[in-house]
């Protein structure tokens, strides 16, 4: 009898430090793509447009990519922390909408599966421009008081949210190729 209640508390343990190590991984794996979204939004193909202080950038190519690899809620907080920081860094009126809107585009993906490239995923930068659009046309009423930015809102979504679901196709192509999936990502 002892024998198998020791054996019981051994699983438990066991399964614990299971679960701290997989939720440091998630953490890290986090931790990471937040920052490639900052460099990848504010630094790398950062291309200023308009005259509202906003840019095109491959960042939603990144969050798109957590929220194809990483549960939700982490992957909310890659686009939440990555194109904050970003905009914090580049155009700081821009955070707060930032915030809430990187948060909402990952909805329409799944982690699920062992493929980035799903029936789901394949629609869902369509559903997330229309998220990030809308989004930044709410914003910008708030901000210059003006129901004429829905062109500039739009276009500008239309361009960055174009370029970034085509990067994201492209890798989403090469790392199910790889299986980046089912090994480092398998949670």
């Amino acid at each position: 009898m002892k024998k198998y209640c020791m054996k019981g508390l051994e699983d438990k343990d066991k399964m614990a430090r299971e679960n701290v190590r997989s939720k440091t991984r998630l953490m890290a794996l986090t931790g990471v793509m937040a920052a490639l979204t900052v460099i990848f939004t504010a630094y790398i193909f950062h291309i200023p447009v308009g005259v509202n202080g906003g840019y095109v950038h491959f960042g939603d190519t990144i969050i798109y990519l957590a929220a194809a690899l990483l549960p939700a809620p982490y992957a909310m907080l890659v686009g939440a922390l990555g194109g904050g920081i970003a905009d914090l860094l580049t155009a700081p009126m821009w955070v707060i909408p930032t915030v809430i809107i990187k948060s909402l585009i990952v909805l329409p993906f799944s982690s699920r599966g062992n493929r980035l490239l799903s029936k789901r995923n394949m629609a869902a930068p369509v559903i997330a421009f229309l998220i990030s659009a809308t989004g930044y046309y709410i914003a910008e009423m708030i901000l210059f008081g003006t129901k004429v930015a829905i062109f500039s809102a739009f276009t500008g979504s239309f361009v960055q949210s174009g370029g970034s679901a085509l990067f994201f196709y492209i890798l989403a192509v090469a790392l199910d190729t790889s299986g980046i999936k089912k090994t480092i990502f398998q949670f």
